[in-house]
């Protein structure tokens, strides 16, 4: 699987716990860890780039400044020893919202995600993605862009605006720089590959054998 940069700074200020401020100067100071940008401005994370991120958070949990966490992380890059890596856990009965009109597309991702432990809920509408929030709040919500004639971006704002919700922009068009500057937190180019798609949403639900850890200590950096 492609290690492309798809994670948004949003995202990993919700993955990590890490305020996007100090994720910023990290980078400023240390050069380590250096997102891409998109077109639009937007930095955007590879998922090694997430889990290098991780390391250093965890190594100022365990009282390590944050330039000798990234002393060590660059010792590690140069020598190719692998960071540590946690037991992948199952869904926990977290609630996966499928905002997709392709029905063929929605069982797909319904069936994989059924499979590591996820609760899922299909619509095929704006407004039955809408109602359904209502009733039920998701953990997080997948988003077909195309859903309700092209609505999907609408769709994207109006859920983080109103739930604050996590959200995965999915389409065959690339709408990347739309989709994170509506609010989604990673942008996947259709047909999904299910070991990503499984891989993204462990990750943005912070469960990832990656990022699964205690919490982060907020410190200077």
């Amino acid at each position: 699987m492609p290690d492309s940069p798809v994670y948004s700074i949003g995202a990993l200020v919700r993955m990590l716990s890490v305020p996007a401020a100090t994720l910023r100067t990290w980078e400023d100071r240390y050069g380590v860890v250096v997102p891409e940008r998109s077109p639009g401005g937007q930095r955007l994370y590879s998922r090694l780039q997430v889990e290098q991120l991780r390391f250093v958070r965890d190594r100022l949990s365990d009282g390590m400044a944050a330039s000798d966490a990234y002393r060590v992380l660059e010792g590690r890059i140069a020598s190719g020893v692998p960071l540590e890596q946690a037991r992948i856990p199952d869904g926990d009965g977290l609630l996966v919202m499928l905002a997709e009109q392709d029905p063929f597309a929605a069982d797909f991702s319904d069936y994989f995600l059924r499979t590591e432990g996820y609760g899922v809920t299909v619509v095929s509408t704006v407004e039955q993605a809408l109602a359904e929030a209502v009733r039920e709040v998701p953990d997080l919500v997948l988003i077909d862009l195309l859903i309700s004639e092209a609505q999907g971006l609408r769709l994207c704002g109006q859920l983080k605006q109103q739930f604050d919700l996590p959200v995965l922009a999915i389409s065959t068009l690339d709408l990347r720089d739309e989709a994170l500057e509506a609010g989604a937190a990673v942008f996947l180019s259709k047909p999904l590959e299910p070991l990503r798609l499984v891989s993204v949403v462990r990750d943005l639900l912070g469960q990832s054998a990656y990022l699964r850890s205690g919490a982060a200590l907020e410190r200077s950096p």
